[in-house]
């Protein structure tokens, strides 16, 4: 098998002519430049110089420069690649994140992410808590952005920030005159539009509430149409009211239970890939300092 350190011995030695030269270019002392040509053409069986002055190269020579620059050169940007994956600079990231978090924390991050590291690559899927735990347990993404997985699952949780949930309304609706933090108990008679993510907790009172609603809807978009429309009322994680219509607005709630613990979901015994590692450094950074949310006390 011949190396490719005995080629690039062998390609420095024909570009400057001589074994000196080649040496102080390499690094290497005039006799292991001397012997690594010998044991090259030991292997090869052939001579590759017409003499030991090494200017002139036999006509396989010629022909093997040729070949161990082409090798070569694939070879260092094959380890370059090498190298690119294994520090993160390189690769593809799928991710998969309940909404409120798709639309207000990844955008920066992955925007930085692909201005410092323009190899990668970066699959964004949005969809509620649940299916998140399901594709990180089915390996459709490497990591999920979401509420806590159940025991059951073959999932490991790192708690990120907790994230209190509102109540939205239409500004002209009752329960948007409050002064002061709403109890569950001042829902009653108010018609609850449900969806996913009010399953991230639950009290008596919301389960009772929940239970009562004739209305669900799972979109986001679909169900602040409704609430706009006037249909209801429904309870949002705060970070989802953050970018809503005008016409709308978020109430908050008084039981301090009311909210959800948002974490990284990966695989149990799996090795992140560095880019993945990348990716929860950069993420974490981002949410330290963006005040949008409060940051629990993280492993």
């Amino acid at each position: 098998m011949l190396r490719p350190h005995a080629l690039r011995v062998f390609v420095a030695v024909a570009d400057c002519g001589n074994i000196r030269d080649a040496a102080a270019q390499l690094g290497r002392t005039v006799s292991a430049v001397s012997m690594t040509l010998k044991q090259l053409e030991d292997r090869i069986g052939a001579p590759l110089f017409e003499a030991d002055r090494k200017h002139t190269l036999t006509p396989l020579g010629t022909e093997v420069r040729k070949l161990a620059r082409d090798l070569l050169r694939e070879h260092d940007r094959t380890m370059e690649r090498i190298t690119a994956i294994a520090t993160g600079q390189e690769g593809v990231l799928r991710i998969a994140a309940v909404p409120s978090v798709a639309a207000q924390l990844l955008p920066a991050v992955l925007t930085e992410m692909l201005a410092r590291q323009p190899g990668v690559q970066i699959e964004l899927l949005d969809t509620d808590t649940p299916s998140v735990h399901a594709l990180v347990a089915g390996g459709e993404v490497e990591i999920g952005i979401a509420g806590k997985p159940g025991p059951a699952r073959d999932l490991e949780f790192m708690p990120l920030f907790n994230d209190p949930f509102r109540l939205v309304c239409r500004r002209d609706h009752p329960l948007a005159a409050a002064t002061a933090p709403l109890r569950w108990q001042d829902l009653q008679g108010h018609r609850l539009i449900s969806n996913k993510s009010t399953t991230d907790f639950a009290t008596a009172d919301d389960a009772r509430l929940r239970a009562a609603s004739a209305l669900s809807a799972r979109n986001m978009i679909s169900l602040l149409a409704l609430v706009g429309a006037g249909a209801g009322v429904t309870i949002l994680p705060g970070l989802a009211t953050r970018s809503m219509q005008p016409d709308l607005c978020s109430m908050a709630l008084a039981d301090r239970a009311a909210l959800r613990t948002v974490g990284f979901i990966l695989r149990q015994k799996n090795t992140p890939s560095p880019i993945s590692t990348a990716f929860q450094r950069r993420f974490r950074k981002m949410i330290a300092t963006s005040g949008l949310v409060s940051v629990t006390a993280a492993p």
